[in-house]
């Protein structure tokens, strides 16, 4: 959407209604475009695969046509949603290529020595840079969560040539497709959001590793075996999957787990060690990163 084209944008906080319904309610109404955005500048936890978390204090703007009648909506929204039309802001919009204006912020990013990632509107300049070509999308991951950012310097600094590597829970593919630049031989990426294996194949496709990167809906589809397994989820969810991972490595693999508040990091380990030598190798803002061989 360009040129000099308005919209009306209604907006109100969630307080506890059900993000699906109050979208639902917009659309219904005839609404072009609804975004989400934090109220009061609270973290989002890393999701697990498939599950899609908002802000405690969460705002919904819908955009409708310029000439649309904003009393009308607003009453049946309220109506529809069941609260006060007076909770319900309005305002006009001018017309901008909206899909492209949350891009001015995104930058290109630095991990590690040699690794970059890039958004399709800049370029790195830097000798013997690694470049993961993307872009902010609808799938979790581009680098500017710390727990990602510690996975992807791990990956600069600790990633072999050759390596058999396993992205349990991919979002974007970001880590997946920074193994696969930086040498892995084979990444198989897993995720049960379809949104999430969708953006990870554009992504890996516009990255140029698609014959190196393969894409799976089902965890029976990865491979039994792998050298690495990186898993950025919720600390609950690494628990619960520690077997599952031991067994996908042979002795003297390696398990990197990200999405982990400092907090939360003994537990983990603990869990872990049953069949780990594992270690905090990383820690940003609150989060850590462990990182654990596979023992005998």
């Amino acid at each position: 959407m360009a040129g000099d084209v308005d919209f009306l944008a209604l907006s109100f906080e969630l307080r506890g209604l059900d993000a699906a319904r109050a979208e639902a309610a917009c659309l219904a109404l005839g609404a072009h475009a609804i975004t989400y955005s934090d109220v009061h500048d609270d973290a989002v936890l890393e999701p697990a695969p498939g599950e899609v978390r908002l802000w405690p204090a969460t705002r919904v703007q819908a955009l409708y046509p310029a000439d649309a009648d904003a009393a009308a909506l607003g009453a049946g929204l309220a109506r529809e949603l069941g609260f006060e039309q007076g909770r319900i802001a309005t305002q006009r919009l001018a017309g901008r290529a909206w899909e492209r204006e949350w891009l001015r912020d995104f930058h290109a990013m630095r991990f590690g020595r040699r690794l970059w990632v890039c958004p399709t509107h800049e370029a790195v300049q830097e000798p013997g840079a690694v470049v993961v070509t993307l872009d902010p999308g609808l799938a979790f991951g581009t680098g500017t969560h710390p727990s990602t950012a510690l996975c992807l310097e791990w990956l600069d600094a600790r990633l072999g040539a050759g390596t058999r590597l396993i992205d349990y829970g991919c979002g974007s593919g970001v880590l997946g497709i920074a193994a696969a630049k930086l040498g892995a031989a084979r990444v198989d990426a897993y995720d049960i959001d379809p949104q999430a294996l969708l953006a990870t194949t554009e992504n890996a496709a516009a990255n140029g590793v698609s014959a190196r990167l393969a894409v799976h809906a089902e965890a029976a589809q990865l491979p039994a075996r792998a050298d690495v397994l990186v898993a950025n989820i919720l600390a609950r969810t690494l628990c619960e999957l520690a077997a599952e991972f031991a067994a996908r490595l042979d002795a003297g693999g390696t398990v990197l787990l990200a999405g982990i508040l400092a907090e939360q990091a003994e537990a983990v380990a603990c869990v872990y060690a049953s069949w780990f030598d594992i270690a905090p190798c990383g820690e940003r803002d609150g989060w850590v990163a462990l990182a654990g061989s596979r023992k005998s």
